[in-house]
């Protein structure tokens, strides 16, 4: 599955989990003027943003998706760090099963239920 695949397939998986996400295009092209123009969150940031619904609460969601063979640069994993080190969830996957693991794993770490839904 390519990694655009695989996105979709998170995004699809996450709205039965209580998440939403929202496709991230990072990158700078220029206008018609020749000026060059930045999108995105910022430099680094995840490929997927949103968030998790969790105690009434929405908890800040950042999915970085890979493939089996692609390979996180310095400024994506450091995204992610700062995304957990603020109390969100920071997710490399590179499979839905990653995703959804890292889910259960964010919950049960901070004390929700054992599925995404038990709140």
């Amino acid at each position: 599955m390519t990694e655009a695949e695989t996105s979709r397939q998170i995004q699809l998986t996450a709205s039965k989990v209580g998440c939403r996400l929202f496709r991230n295009t990072v990158g700078v092209l220029p206008d018609g003027h020749g000026r060059m123009i930045r999108f995105g969150l910022a430099v680094g940031s995840s490929d997927l943003i949103g968030f998790a619904m969790r105690g009434g609460v929405a908890v800040f969601l950042a999915v970085e998706v890979k493939s089996s063979v692609g390979r996180i640069r310095p400024a994506q994993q450091e995204f992610l760090e700062a995304i957990r080190r603020a109390g969100g969830i920071g997710i490399l996957a590179r499979s839905v099963d990653d995703f959804t693991a890292a889910v259960a794993a964010w919950e049960q770490a901070h004390g929700y239920g054992t599925t995404p839904l038990d709140e």
